[in-house]
């Protein structure tokens, strides 16, 4: 108990709310978080010239008199017409890369049975991606949603941007710790929230949708296969220890469970019902899996039981 009240301590956090605090503490740690892109994405512009920036491409700098060999097309008629002499549009090339969080406060989210509930957890990770972001120079943006509403957050730049977004985490968690849930109602939930981050991720954002994805609907696949179609798309799966085994018990003991609709009775400590137990999680998650791997979307997976920068670090060490 003494580890996990000092590992709380040090996240500034109680595990079950979530403050601005907490959040902010990830602005020293941005460096643990990589956004290089999986793969070096190729510039259509170019021909087949591979770009280290993924963007749009080009971007309005300024408009300037027409010169001879400017090609007409590029011609920017409205200040022309204000002027009465001939300008031409000049572009250059984009180098930021727009970063967009998707980010799941429905009521599965809610569970914690070791350090942080799963939301606190997500929280943590897309203020440690926004952070990130905006130490690259990149624009962060996102969309908050639980099961009655969403906020999305207009890509910006900067330290203003990451503020704004950890604003709308804490405010959306808030608002989300005393809903029930509804199986339906939250998967149609997620899925219009799918819907709506593909209508506002630009093309050749990096898109982070941060969930357990415990509601993934075919609609919503739908919805992030054409997402990733045009953004590089990817999944951080937020699980807790309970949603792979059973709690350790020194004697077969029986307890009861609930999700806040209905009850289930849990024989812990019997070695046959923890791998009926984990059997029937780990199909769960291979569904889930497949789902993201039809979309065409990385998956990586955080542990609500332990740390944030304590996983990252150890993942670090693996790739070395």
């Amino acid at each position: 108990m003494l580890n996990v009240e000092s590992q709380l301590a040090k996240l500034q956090s109680d595990g079950v709310n979530l403050s601005t605090a907490e959040l902010l503490r990830y602005q020293q740690l941005s460096s643990l978080f990589s956004l290089a892109p999986k793969r070096m994405p190729q510039a259509k512009l170019a021909g087949s010239y591979l770009t280290k920036h993924k963007g749009r491409g080009m971007e309005f700098d300024e408009a300037r008199h027409y010169q001879a060999g400017d090609d007409i097309r590029a011609i920017d008629w409205r200040v022309t017409a204000r002027t009465g002499k001939t300008h031409t549009k000049i572009y250059r090339e984009e180098r930021e890369r727009p970063v967009f969080l998707f980010c799941d406060f429905l009521p599965s989210m809610l569970i914690g049975t070791q350090l942080l509930t799963k939301a606190v957890q997500a929280a943590h990770v897309s203020a440690l991606i926004s952070w990130s972001a905006a130490a690259r120079g990149d624009k962060v943006g996102a969309l908050v949603f639980n099961q009655e509403q969403h906020q999305e957050v207009k890509p910006l730049t900067r330290k203003r941007a990451v503020l704004r977004v950890c604003h709308e985490l804490t405010s959306m968690h808030h608002q989300s710790k005393l809903m029930v849930p509804n199986a339906e109602r939250d998967t149609q939930a997620f899925t219009d929230a799918c819907a709506r981050a593909r209508r506002l991720a630009r093309p050749g954002s990096l898109v982070y949708v941060v969930s357990d994805f415990q509601h993934l609907s075919a609609m919503a696949v739908q919805h992030l296969s054409q997402l990733s179609r045009h953004c590089e798309v990817r999944g951080i799966i937020v699980d807790d220890p309970i949603e792979h085994s059973l709690p350790q018990a020194k004697s077969v003991q029986q307890v009861s469970v609930s999700d806040g609709l209905s009850q289930q009775q849990w024989l812990l400590g019997d070695n046959s019902e923890q791998r009926r137990y984990q059997a029937w999680r780990a199909q769960q998650n291979d569904a889930i899996t497949m789902q993201l791997r039809k979309a065409n979307v990385s998956r990586y997976a955080i542990s609500a039981g332990f740390a944030l920068d304590k996983q990252l670090q150890e993942m670090q060490q693996e790739q070395r």
